[in-house]
């Protein structure tokens, strides 16, 4: 497939999307980053060959104007909290709105980052919101890539990945880094979902994953969906563990970690969600929770891509260590 030349990036600003967007100037391709305020791309105006465009990607106008002259789209806007307005709103209504924008003007590919858990086919019998929500926008854009209406004209469709990317770690990460920091601060570590199971992915894994799809994805058809996971399953707990062992708390072996019966770890996660700012776990999380967070084995992995896995313990060290 020909390389791609001019690259929309959705959410190029945040954790996943700075690595993305590090990895797409060093292609040489021309990167567009929309953010509603410049000063947020800081990590990324830097790059080479990478324009930010400040407009609200939600204002379908100003996303259609920003679409134009484009050959691919990256989508990497996501939320983990909200209630139910705030998640069909993010992951929902927006990619209608984008994928109404790319059949008309043209775009030809889009990668879509997703979440595993999600399922296209019968959202509405996940969990929580936010796999629900997640599972609807994959529908949206399975129908559209197919030339589906997206709420529009019949178009031609475009070229479609979508990954399902595990819980995400590296430098600057919200996760392993929440975790080494509340150790260090507390004696002991009470846990709200303490059995649920994980399959970590390094941000550097992900972004490469992005870059891949963007140059063909190996020859796999379209739509694709890849399930992008480490290659440890681990549990809540052990994450935990592993982190004050990344980080040297006491010594390496942490603090003592509670895991809380199921009545509690609710009652733990309310009131956290009820907490001013960003809540450390909500109800919502703790519902996602109920479906593993691991690899099923139904669509194809990393290594479809021609990408190795990263363990989590030696690059945790490289920066919970510091």
């Amino acid at each position: 497939m020909k390389a791609m030349k001019k690259i929309l990036v959705l959410g190029g600003t945040g954790f996943v999307g700075t690595h993305v967007c590090e990895k797409l100037a060093r292609e040489g391709w021309q990167v567009t980053v929309p953010t509603r305020r410049r000063a947020h791309a800081t990590p990324v105006l830097h790059l080479p060959g990478l324009t930010v465009l400040e407009l609200d990607v939600h204002d379908e106008a100003a996303l259609s104007r920003a679409v134009a002259g484009h050959d691919a789209l990256v989508n990497l806007v996501a939320i983990l909290h909200g209630d139910q307005a705030a998640f069909e709103h993010v992951h929902v209504a927006l990619p209608q709105k984008f994928a109404r924008a790319c059949l008309a003007g043209g775009i030809s590919q889009v990668v879509h980052v997703s979440a595993l858990g999600a399922d296209s086919l019968q959202p509405n019998k996940l969990p929580s919101m936010y796999l629900r929500s997640k599972g609807e926008g994959e529908a949206v854009l399975l129908q559209a890539a197919e030339g589906g209406s997206a709420g529009a004209a019949a178009h031609k469709g475009f070229d479609l990945s979508i990954l399902r990317p595990s819980v995400i770690f590296g430098e600057g990460d919200k996760f392993l880094t929440l975790f080494a920091k509340l150790q260090k601060l507390f004696p002991l570590m009470p846990l709200a979902g303490a059995a649920a199971r994980f399959q970590p992915v390094w941000v550097e894994d992900v972004a490469n994953a992005v870059v891949a799809c963007l140059k063909g994805a190996n020859g796999q058809p379209s739509p694709r969906i890849i399930e992008v996971a480490g290659p440890e399953v681990l549990t809540l707990k052990e994450i935990v563990q592993l982190a004050a062992q990344a980080s040297g708390v006491a010594g390496g072996s942490g603090r003592p970690v509670i895991a809380l019966p199921t009545w509690a770890g609710r009652l733990q996660a309310t009131l956290m969600g009820l907490a001013p700012g960003a809540p450390l776990m909500s109800l919502d999380n703790l519902d996602s929770m109920k479906v593993d967070n691991v690899a099923t084995g139904k669509w194809r992995g990393l290594a479809s891509l021609g990408i190795k896995a990263s363990a989590l313990l030696p690059i945790a060290r490289q920066y919970l260590g510091r």
